[in-house]
C-alpha cells in the first residue's frame, strides 16, 4: 500500500464520517437547523459546494505526490507563499481587502518561514507543479468556505456548510481510492490500528473540520493559512523541548521573524507604545483597560511568551545538537509531527 493510497482512504473515512454525523445531527438536533434558511439549489450545489469536494481531493492528492519529488525543505519554502496567494486571491475573490502594510507583515512571515526551513533544494519540475497545484487547490478551497460562511456570501453555520460539502469530499475520495488501489489494501492492517483508534480518528479529524470552517467564518481563510504557521512554531518548541530535535540558529532567528510578523499582522506598530505602556500600569496598579487594549496587551504578552520558550529550548535542548543540527532535520521532524497519524500507519504496515 502506497502513502497516496493509504492518505486517500484515510481522509475518505474521514469525510465518510463527518457526513453520518452532519445527518445523525441534522435529523436528531435543532444544530443544523439553519441549512432550512439556506435556499439550496441544485445550480447553487453545483456550483458552490461541489468544487470544494474536487478542490479537497485536489490538494490532498498534489500535497502527497510532492514528497516524491522534492525534499522536505524545499517543500516548505514553497509553502511558505501560501500566505501571498492567500492574499492575493482573497483579493480577487473579493472576500479581502489588501493593503501595503498587511502585504508587508506577510510578507515578514514569509520571510521567517523560509529562513527557518532553509535547506539542501532538489528541484524538480514535477514535484514543484504539484506542490504549487496544491497550494492553488487548497488556497480556492478555504476561500470558496470563506464565501459560504462569511456574512458577505451564503453566511453559513460551519456545521451546515460541512453538512453540505462532507458528502461530496467522502465520493470523490471514494472515487480516488479506487483510482489508487483500493483493492490492494490489506484491510487486516486497519484490524491491527483497531476500531476504536480509527473512530477517535475521525472525531478528532470531525471537531478539527468544523474548527476549521467556525475560523474561517469568524475571522478569514487568510488567518486559517497564518495559524498553521503558528502550528509549525509551536511545534518546534515541543519537539525541542521534549526529544531534544536539534534546531539551528538561523532556523530561530526565522522563527521568531515569522512570530513577530504574526503578531504584527493581529496588531499595529502604531499601538504598540500604548499596548506596552498599558501593560506596565496593569503591573503597578489594577485597572480596568478598554478591550481593544486588553486584547492586544494578551496578544504581546502571548507572543512575547512563545519568544522566550524558543530561545529557552534551543539554549537547553537544541545546543547540545547543534554542531550536528540541520535544518533539514528539523523540518523534517515537525513535517512527521504535522502528520504523524499517516505516517504511523504507514510504517506500522512495514509498507
Amino acid at each position: 500500500m502506497t502513502l497516496v493510497s493509504v492518505t486517500v482512504i484515510l481522509t475518505w473515512w474521514h469525510m465518510t464520517f463527518a457526513t453520518l454525523a452532519t445527518q445523525v445531527l441534522a435529523r436528531t438536533t435543532s444544530i443544523l437547523d439553519g441549512r432550512h434558511k439556506i435556499k439550496m439549489t441544485p445550480r447553487l450545489y453545483m456550483r458552490a459546494v461541489v468544487p470544494i469536494g474536487l478542490l479537497y481531493s485536489g490538494s490532498m492528492v498534489s500535497s502527497t505526490l510532492v514528497y516524491l519529488y522534492l525534499s522536505v525543505p524545499f517543500i516548505q519554502m514553497l509553502k511558505a507563499a501560501a500566505p501571498v496567494v492567500t492574499l492575493l486571491v482573497g483579493w480577487l475573490w473579493g472576500v479581502e481587502l489588501p493593503t501595503w502594510t498587511k502585504l508587508f507583515y506577510i510578507l515578514l512571515i514569509v520571510l521567517g518561514v523560509v529562513m527557518a526551513s532553509a535547506g539542501e533544494i532538489h528541484f524538480s519540475w514535477p514535484g514543484f507543479i504539484y506542490q504549487v497545484g496544491g497550494i492553488m487547490f487548497e488556497l480556492v478551497r478555504v476561500i470558496m468556505i470563506q464565501s459560504l460562511v462569511s456574512g458577505a456570501g451564503l453566511n453559513m453555520d460551519p456545521l451546515v456548510s460541512l453538512y453540505y460539502y462532507a458528502p461530496v469530499c467522502a465520493v470523490t475520495n471514494f472515487a480516488l481510492s479506487l483510482a489508487s488501489g483500493w483493492t490492494g489494501v490489506e484491510w487486516t492492517q486497519a484490524a491491527e490500528v483497531g476500531f476504536w483508534m480509527l473512530l477517535l480518528n475521525a472525531v478528532v479529524a470531525f471537531l478539527l473540520n468544523v474548527s476549521s470552517v467556525l475560523l474561517i467564518g469568524k475571522t478569514s481563510a487568510l488567518v486559517l493559512v497564518l495559524t498553521g504557521i503558528l502550528k509549525n512554531i509551536l511545534l518546534v518548541i515541543i519537539a525541542v523541548a521534549i526529544w531534544g530535535t536539534p534546531v539551528t540558529f538561523l532556523q530561530l532567528i526565522g522563527y521568531m521573524i515569522a512570530l513577530i510578523g504574526l503578531f504584527a499582522y493581529q496588531s499595529d506598530w502604531e499601538a504598540l507604545s500604548t499596548i506596552l505602556k498599558a501593560g506596565v500600569r496593569r503591573t503597578v496598579i489594577y485597572s480596568h483597560s478598554i478591550p481593544y487594549e486588553a486584547r492586544k496587551s494578551r496578544l504581546l504578552i502571548a507572543s512575547l511568551i512563545i519568544s522566550l520558550l524558543i530561545v529557552v529550548v534551543w539554549i537547553r535542548g537544541g545546543r547540545e545538537h547543534i554542531r550536528d543540527s540541520s535544518a533539514i532535520g528539523t523540518t523534517e521532524g515537525v513535517d512527521r509531527l504535522s502528520s504523524g497519524w499517516l505516517t504511523w500507519i504507514h510504517v506500522k504496515g512495514g509498507k
